[in-house]
């Protein structure tokens, strides 16, 4: 069920129990700043997450609160993660949803790397 990116961080959401250690995760990067795993359920032959690891509810939430520092290593994270799984060339797929219109599904900051396919349209027709 689709999230509102403007109520306040709930702790005990999916991500942070991983952040925490309580649920497991196939990591392929962490930093001080980021962490990156395996999505459960892809979407696409390389489907994988980016989360900070401060509590930021979305993209507006973090980009609003975030430090310079946080900020800064998030995205340097999120483009580490894509060259290391070598999506740089033939390219990828960059996607956070926000909200409900969005259909943010985890109150928790999240970027989805998608690759491995060719991907043709942006927005469903529906």
């Amino acid at each position: 069920m689709p999230i509102d990116a403007t109520q306040p961080y709930d702790d005990g959401n999916v991500f942070a129990k991983i952040l925490r250690g309580e649920l497991p995760c196939k990591k392929v990067y962490e930093d001080d700043f980021s962490l990156a795993f395996h999505d459960i359920r892809p979407q696409a032959p390389v489907h994988i997450l980016v989360i900070p690891k401060g509590p930021y509810v979305s993209w507006d939430d973090f980009s609003a609160k975030g430090s310079e520092a946080e900020i800064a290593g998030f995205v340097r994270a999120v483009g580490h993660v894509a060259r290391e799984a070598g999506l740089v060339e033939p390219g990828y797929r960059l996607l956070a949803n926000i909200g409900g219109h969005g259909h943010q599904e985890v109150p928790h900051l999240h970027v989805h790397i998608f690759g491995g396919r060719q991907f043709t349209m942006m927005i469903p027709d529906a």
